[in-house]
């Protein structure tokens, strides 16, 4: 999670999350939730098609919650053409074209092992790009959970490496 030099969520305007509620709190965007609770390890590229395109991408464990839907494609960028309003101003057949197109791209500028595509409009499509699998929805909700259970086993090592002892466990989402 990418956070502010005050520990602030950025994009939060500086609030105080943990703060304001009285509590811990984490703030990742939909896209990333979902990646975490489809991981299975390596090197994953999420690309989510939905409203927009979603995308995050996690190495050996560690999320990096990315923007690539903004990037320039044919005069516009990759979200105008593979979210919903591409969809609605291309028609599926085009639609579908232009998805493998970018995820053929994606795939060769990040070189991943392995490519999830979620969100809800994956299922509009007749096949999947190759090497691409479908992502759930409900995998969003093994992301929260994988986030916070990763978070606690940092504090539990954290604490045992405080108290003198030696740990060779690395903490990572599984």
């Amino acid at each position: 999670m990418r956070t502010l030099n005050n520990g602030c969520p950025a994009g939060s305007g500086g609030l105080d999350f943990k703060v304001a509620f009285g509590c811990p709190v984490q703030v990742v965007n939909d896209a990333a939730m979902q990646a975490l609770g489809s991981y299975k390890g390596g090197k994953m590229l999420f690309l989510g098609l939905g409203t927009g395109l979603g995308s995050s991408m996690i190495v050996d464990g560690i999320i990096e919650p990315m923007e690539l839907g903004h990037l320039p494609y044919k005069g516009t960028t990759y979200e105008d053409h593979v979210g919903i309003q591409g969809l609605k101003r291309l028609g599926k057949k085009k639609w579908r074209k232009r998805v493998a197109d970018v995820v053929s791209r994606l795939v060769a500028a990040f070189e991943p092992d392995d490519i999830v595509l979620g969100g809800g409009n994956v299922r509009k499509l007749k096949e999947l790009p190759p090497g691409c699998r479908a992502g759930n929805s409900a995998n969003a909700f093994r992301g929260g959970f994988a986030l916070w259970n990763r978070d606690d086993e940092r504090e539990r090592t954290a604490a045992s490496l405080d108290a003198g002892q030696v740990s060779d466990d690395r903490p990572r989402i599984s």
